[in-house]
Formats: C-alpha cells, structure tokens, sequence
C-alpha cells in the first residue's frame, strides 16, 4: 500500500507522487481516475479493486510555485543522498550537511549554500571553501524546484515503464 503511484493534473501534467493507499482514497471519493492499472489488486469483504500505477484528477487543480522547505531531508533528497564532494552514494544516516562558504565566513543556511557531505569530506573540508580544502563540488547546489520534483518523478519512473508517456521524456 506504500507503492509510488503518479499523480496527474485534470491536463495530464504531472504534479505528485503519492501512496497507493492515497490514490485509492481519491478514487474512491470520485476525485481521480485511474488511468494505467499495476498488476496487484487490494481486496475487501465484498470488493476487489485494481491498484492504480497512475491517477488523474478529474478537476483542474491550480498548483501554485512549488517551493520546498529548507530542511536536512529536503537536501538529501535533492543531492540524492550523495556526497557532493566524493561522489559515494550513502545512506542519510552516514550523511551531514555541508556549509559550502563556512558560517564562520558569512556563509549562510541556504540551499545555495547546503550540500549533503559525508562525514570523511566534511571533517577534510573543516572551516574552508571547498576550493581551499583541494575538494571540488559534483554540482553547483540550488533551490528544489517544480523542475528538481519532476526528475525526481522521472528517477521513481523508471521502476514502472507506465508512468513514462507522462513524464515527458
């Protein structure tokens, strides 16, 4: 019940992400429609309904400019749990957040300035700018955006072949 189902707009553009058991819930309040079926089916007393692999709401839903909160989850998610600096892919209990201009120095706590470190490249990199510490960054870090949610839709995407005519490939 905790499978990724797509969640499309009443226009068929992609706004979420959520669980089976939420998508279900909307269809069941005639708020969406399934529009690509998975393999597996839930079950009641009286009922066997099919799981959806994607939902459409049936009114059109203004999403306004998605902004995201600056949080140590919101960082993982957008770095994808990987040192920006060595490049490891980690779990987020092996990761830390890095200052890439040290607070010390005026940095601030900002998702320009954040990136998820791992502890070894954190301690090397100490109260310096990654280019005093001899480290390069993997990406220059930015805000989580509409455009970041969306890759992350097109990387949850890939484990079902049925989300990728709304994704935009």
């Amino acid at each position: 019940m905790q499978e990724p189902v797509l969640v499309l707009n009443a226009t068929f553009e992609p706004i979420n992400v959520t669980a089976v058991r939420r998508a279900m819930v909307l269809m069941l309040k005639g708020v969406a429609q399934a529009e690509e079926i998975s393999h597996t089916q839930v079950h009641s007393a009286s009922r066997s309904l099919e799981v959806p692999s994607v939902i459409r709401l049936l009114a059109y839903r203004h999403i306004p400019q998605q902004t995201r909160a600056l949080s140590r989850k919101n960082i993982l998610l957008r770095d994808r749990n990987t040192c920006q600096f060595c490049k490891r892919i980690l779990p987020a209990s092996e990761l830390t957040l890095d200052h890439v201009v040290p607070r010390s120095r005026g940095g601030r706590s900002s998702w320009e300035n954040l990136v998820a470190c791992c502890y070894q490249c954190n301690n090397r990199k100490g109260d310096r700018t990654p280019e005093e510490a001899g480290l390069a960054l993997a990406r220059r870090p930015r805000p989580f955006t509409l455009h970041t949610s969306r890759q992350l839709m097109r990387l949850i995407g890939n484990k079902d072949e049925k989300w990728r005519k709304y994704l935009f490939y």
